[in-house]
């Protein structure tokens, strides 16, 4: 983050502490008692620097670019809650590709450890490194994925972080599928490559979709929660645009088509292959 920013939806903190003190000195103040001020004025001035320490750290949730390396971190504010990877090798002025995970509707809720249930937010508490920055926002209780917040908190990390903005690319499970095949139906431009895996979308968006290079699909046969067949039509509706896109389906698997798809390397090599540097 650069030295001067401020993520929105983070303003500097405000403690008991320094409303209590506050307070008394108003209060004094209002009622001509000098001497209060008197006695305690050696101890405020001692207290001044951490006071404004308190309000200065109060983005803390917010961790600079600086020590979060190789390690998902939390950030509260903004357009969503979400966790933050940035690789071990990543340096300030030198791009990295960016991969959104969108999660599933079981993991909505106001705690970020809810997203780690699985996909690459697992993969990364467990140790695995990745070749991504990754961002993992959280969906609040009941709510769904809405392109133009996503949109926004993509915005925020390009904006703070160096970015290979040719290399964008968005996955997600169930809920995530959908919001996934949305996203990219926005924004199609800003997208290299998306995954949506066991989830849908209107197959009228295949036109816009078809602009995005590479579009690799997931779904399970035996899925009872989301059909399949909302896979094949979205795959074919790119596919009659135009564009290019894939459909991999488990035979044997059921709604859980993503432990498989998120624990081999294929895909993410896949995704680094595709790129809209050329365009």
């Amino acid at each position: 983050m650069p030295p001067n920013a401020n993520p929105a939806g983070c303003q500097p903190s405000w403690t008991p502490t320094c409303d209590f003190l506050l307070q008394k000195l108003v209060n004094r103040a209002q009622h001509g008692a000098s001497t209060w001020l008197d006695t305690h004025m050696p101890l405020l001035v001692r207290m001044l620097p951490i006071l404004l320490l308190v309000m200065l750290t109060g983005c803390g949730s917010m961790p600079t670019a600086e020590g979060v390396r190789g390690q998902q971190v939390e950030r509260v504010g903004g357009p969503h809650d979400h966790l933050l990877y940035l690789p071990d090798g990543y340096e300030p002025g030198s791009p990295v590709p960016v991969l959104l995970f969108l999660h599933g509707a079981g993991e909505r809720g106001s705690e970020l450890a809810r997203v780690k249930v699985h996909g690459p937010p697992k993969l990364l508490d467990a140790g695995e490194p990745m070749p991504f920055i990754v961002i993992s926002p959280l969906a609040p209780p009941g709510g769904g994925w809405e392109p133009g917040k996503l949109t926004a908190l993509l915005d925020q990390i390009e904006s703070e972080f160096t970015v290979d903005r040719s290399r964008i690319y968005v996955t997600g499970l169930s809920m995530g599928g959908f919001g996934t095949w949305a996203l990219a139906a926005e924004t199609p431009d800003r997208f290299a490559a998306i995954a949506p895996i066991c989830g849908g979308g209107d197959p009228r968006t295949g036109g816009a979709i078809a602009g995005v290079p590479g579009v690799w699909a997931f779904h399970g046969a035996r899925d009872l929660v989301v059909p399949e067949r909302l896979s094949r039509e979205m795959v074919a509706a790119v596919r009659d645009a135009g564009g290019t896109a894939r459909l991999t389906v488990y035979p044997e698997a059921g709604h859980d088509s993503w432990t498989e798809t998120y624990a081999n390397a294929d895909l993410y090599a896949w995704l680094l292959r595709h790129s809209r540097e050329a365009e």
